[in-house]
């Protein structure tokens, strides 16, 4: 997906968010912060399923390669506009740029899969909330283990976008590197969620901070979405 090539983008500006300098005003309390970018979190998750509900089949309404087309313009539109703006409206927008385009991939898969009523899909978000709850817990339980996790997820996600593209042409290697893939977006929700504590507790850190933590989760989803898909296809 677009959104995994903006992860080395949105990693060099987690560095630059550490060192920026920033109006007094606009720091936050730390727990309004932590609200704030949960709340956006699960403000992004919902508008997935509305549109997961509205909009089951996309390719009945567009063009496929217009759509993919205008899902990589708008996933790195919006990745750039959230990271670059220190305006928090105008990172929300950026925000929903990601939000809006990568639901639709959501809905199309979740349709695959028997739509949202069917068990495959239920159980995977089940999954997806615990393990995103179990890793965000962590991070804060244990802050020391998530700080040094950086350069190592760095390179696993290197492994499963190029696993991914191998998967294409090798039978049988997409499936191994789903459950690759969803170890390594496990942990990022925890080592995320833990860089967002070190940043200044800002609006606009707490909107693009959401839209790390967004990215792992949806990107989490999809990948248990495929592994108990194929589970239930050998049942």
């Amino acid at each position: 997906m677009a959104d995994e090539g903006s992860r080395s983008f949105l990693d060099n500006r987690k560095y630059e968010r550490l060192y920026a300098d920033y109006n007094l005003n606009d720091v936050i309390d730390r727990q309004k912060y932590n609200l704030i970018m949960g709340g956006i979190v699960v403000y992004g998750l919902v508008v997935n399923y509305i549109l997961c509900k509205a909009v089951p089949n996309v390719y009945e309404f567009i063009n496929p390669m217009i759509f993919f087309i205008g899902y990589i313009v708008l996933v790195i539109a919006g990745t750039v506009i959230s990271a670059r703006s220190s305006n928090p409206i105008l990172s929300f927008i950026g925000y929903n740029m990601v939000v809006v385009p990568s639901g639709l991939v959501v809905s199309m898969a979740v349709q695959v899969y028997g739509g949202l009523e069917s068990d495959i899909v239920s159980q995977a978000f089940l999954y997806t909330f615990c393990i995103s709850g179990i890793m965000i817990a962590s991070s804060m339980l244990l802050p020391n283990v998530f700080e040094s996790m950086g350069r190592y997820l760095f390179f696993g996600l290197i492994a499963v976008v190029i696993g991914s593209v191998i998967g294409l042409f090798v039978n049988g290697v997409f499936n191994a590197f789903a459950w690759f893939g969803a170890l390594i977006f496990s942990l990022y929700i925890g080592y995320d969620f833990y860089r967002a504590q070190q940043y200044t507790p800002t609006l606009d850190n707490a909107v693009d901070c959401a839209l790390d933590i967004y990215l792992d989760i949806i990107n989490l989803f999809l990948r248990l979405l495929r592994i108990m898909g194929r589970r239930s296809s050998k049942d």
